[in-house]
């Protein structure tokens, strides 16, 4: 969010372009418009490891865990579906959507879809200098033909009572050149360096759902109950959930089933979130017929 808000302010582009964005997202969720889309869409992926010591350059066995895992999780295969609490099963979504690490590189030539740069930096800030060479990082793919992944040492947010943040997002709408997703390489995929309880992929998951204009459960505003992630099958809460949290935990008057803190959309650790919604699905539906439309196939 704070990216978001830097974006808003920075560049008159983005807010309009936000607009349609959500203009559309509202009409999804409403019925208003219902999706034309076609069976699963395949996502070319370009992962941009971005190392200063050698265990920070992460395996290729470390990257495809990370893949499944988005695999898994966007099309509902993921085993540990079946303990979203009963209330909220007949919600869980299937978003059709498949990533796969590029096999094309933009000039044409064949890839492995990573890139491994080394760098001077200990870590890189949200202000996006990763995504660019000339401040140590690697410049990206074109966003319109690839979801760039960067892998980073560290991630810190200027706000020093933050400090290390587990990754951050481009909403669609921004601009191209850093348009993508940014994970630190302890919370990047299910094995290597990946370190509990941020060992499950699920970092990924839920950044990518940024990238696919998905927001938070609570709303983003603090702990004031007045904020929505303008999904109807989210209950709002009252702030982020941390942790493995025990069903029911109610706020915000949303009794008798609380918040779904389950949603890969919350803050809970990796092995307590488990599921999309169908609104949320909605939205996605709504980003790929709409600012990622370049994603779907002719």
């Amino acid at each position: 969010m704070p990216v978001h808000r830097r974006l808003l302010t920075e560049n008159a582009s983005y807010a309009l372009a936000r607009d349609a964005v959500e203009n559309r997202a509202f009409a999804f969720e409403t019925g208003l418009e219902t999706s034309a889309r076609a069976g699963v869409t395949v996502i070319p992926v370009v992962v941009h490891v971005v190392h200063r010591t050698p265990e920070q350059n992460i395996s290729d066995a470390q990257i495809a865990g990370q893949i499944e895992v988005l695999n898994r999780d966007y099309r509902m295969l993921n085993p540990d579906i079946s303990k979203v609490p009963e209330v909220w099963q007949s919600l869980t979504a299937d978003c059709r959507i498949e990533f796969a690490l590029a096999t094309e590189d933009p000039f044409g030539a064949p890839t492995d879809g990573i890139t491994r740069t080394e760098t001077a930096s200990d870590l890189f800030r949200t202000d996006d200098g990763i995504k660019f060479a000339a401040s140590g990082g690697h410049d990206a793919w074109p966003a319109d033909r690839y979801l760039n992944l960067w892998v980073a040492p560290r991630i810190e947010d200027p706000d020093p009572t933050l400090g290390e943040i587990l990754g951050y997002a481009q909403f669609p709408g921004g601009p191209p050149e850093t348009d993508g997703v940014v994970i630190g390489h302890r919370f990047f995929g299910t094995t290597g360096t990946a370190q509990a309880p941020f060992d499950l992929g699920r970092t990924a998951t839920h950044e990518v759902g940024h990238w696919l204009n998905l927001f938070h459960i609570w709303g983003d505003d603090g702990q004031g109950c007045s904020g929505t992630d303008f999904v109807a099958d989210t209950p709002n809460a009252g702030g982020p959930n941390f942790g493995t949290p025990t069903f029911p935990h109610v706020t915000c008057n949303n009794a008798p089933d609380g918040d779904m803190f389950v949603n890969y959309m919350d803050y809970t650790d990796d092995i307590a979130m488990f599921m999309f919604t169908q609104g949320q699905a909605a939205r996605i539906d709504a980003t790929l017929e709409g600012a990622r439309s370049s994603f779907l196939k002719p």
